[in-house]
């Protein structure tokens, strides 16, 4: 009977929340625009505070503060975290060329998808659950600002409040994009090297008394590109920079590769290889130096996330909904983290969509009802 209840109740919030999400989308939160990712944060905490949910912010210097809401406080059972990041990819300026817009079932918009869409259907749910008089447990909606870098700004601060605030927890779900039948029980971990190659500048009249730092760079960027492996090991180098003038022998090239990984066996061979990727040289007379610029671990399947997801899907056939696969994700995510702090974590539980990170961006308003009503059913049956 009560699902019935957290079912109209959901149905009814539909519009309300639909123009909640429009009007969140439309504020530009690129990670790095700390104002706008607060801006968008405080819409979220103003609509909290009128509910009467205790707000708690941590506040940053450089990246938008993070914010945890929680209804029913004043329990002391394990709560049920809900979360997602508010920060998105695009930069100032998108909305401009890509405007939020209704086409049919699609919203269109700039993080609609990735994950705007998750973190309302999340407090879609807190509101619907209040509004049928559930107090069993603790409900806590965490939003992330500094996601899409790997929180190299805040210094993971931001993923340590996170912690902090779900250490207790009964379990998380991570509202990232979700994919019809499938939750993200394991995740590539993602770490980021800079290379600068030195080598000796000379006029192209006499190149063969130069070093090409530029040409050592693209042996050991090819060397890295090898790693290609779809379920293992990847390597993207997306940025070099070497060179003055044409005319020139280039003395000093950099280049970033991105490194994905699945799990700690894998990330000693990174490590390996990229050191001896720096220390040999192809080139004559050029050095390197390798610095790490970035690291998000992996999120390792274990035993207590796939009985989460066993409880899940029980919960989730009982009430007519499909059976959730497990899956390793290809990016990386929060919940890789929340999995390493001993969390019990299943990921991508958001609104479906298309492509994320692109000015195409879509999320499927249908999505968003049955992303809010599965999350209650297990919220409601937990």
């Amino acid at each position: 009977m009560r699902n019935e209840e957290i079912f109209i109740a959901i149905d009814n919030l539909k519009e309300e929340y639909l123009n909640f999400l429009i009007d969140l989308t439309k504020i530009e939160s690129p990670t790095s625009y700390k104002k706008g990712v607060d801006d968008a944060c405080n819409l979220v905490i103003q609509k909290a505070l009128k509910k009467g949910w205790a707000v708690e912010v941590l506040n940053e210097k450089s990246v938008g503060n993070p914010v945890c809401i929680t209804m029913n406080g004043h329990l002391n059972s394990k709560p049920i975290i809900l979360s997602g990041h508010m920060d998105t990819v695009h930069p100032i300026g998108t909305i401009k060329t890509s405007p939020v817009k209704i086409d049919g079932d699609k919203l269109y918009g700039p993080g609609v998808y990735d994950c705007k869409g998750g973190i309302i259907a999340g407090f879609m749910v807190m509101d619907a659950l209040e509004k049928i008089g559930f107090n069993s447990r603790p409900i806590k909606l965490v939003i992330q600002t500094d996601e899409e870098n790997s929180s190299i700004l805040s210094d993971k601060r931001t993923v340590k409040f996170m912690a902090e605030k779900s250490k207790d927890a009964l379990a998380f779900f991570n509202l990232e994009p979700y994919v019809k039948g499938f939750v993200s029980t394991a995740r590539k971990g993602i770490i980021r090297y800079e290379f600068t190659v030195k080598g000796i500048s000379a006029h192209s009249a006499n190149c063969p008394d130069g070093v090409s730092a530029l040409t050592e760079a693209c042996h050991k960027i090819i060397e890295l590109e090898k790693l290609k492996d779809k379920d293992g090991i990847t390597c993207n180098v997306g940025i070099i920079n070497g060179g003055t003038v044409a005319n020139t022998v280039p003395d000093t090239c950099t280049f970033v590769a991105d490194v994905r990984f699945a799990s700690k066996e894998q990330l000693d061979y990174v490590e390996n290889l990229v050191n001896k990727i720096c220390n040999n040289s192809t080139v004559a007379g050029a050095t390197a130096t390798v610095k790490q610029v970035s690291f998000r671990t992996s999120m390792e399947e274990n035993e207590q996330n796939l009985n989460l997801l066993s409880k899940v899907n029980e919960i989730l056939q009982r009430n007519g909904f499909e059976k959730l696969t497990a899956r390793r994700g290809a990016g990386g995510s929060d919940a890789a983290d929340m999995t390493a702090y001993g969390i019990t974590t299943l990921d991508s539980l958001g609104v479906s969509g298309k492509n994320m990170h692109s000015p195409d961006e879509y999320a499927l308003i249908s999505s968003f009802v049955n992303c809010a009503k599965m999350l209650a059913v297990i919220t409601l049956e937990l």
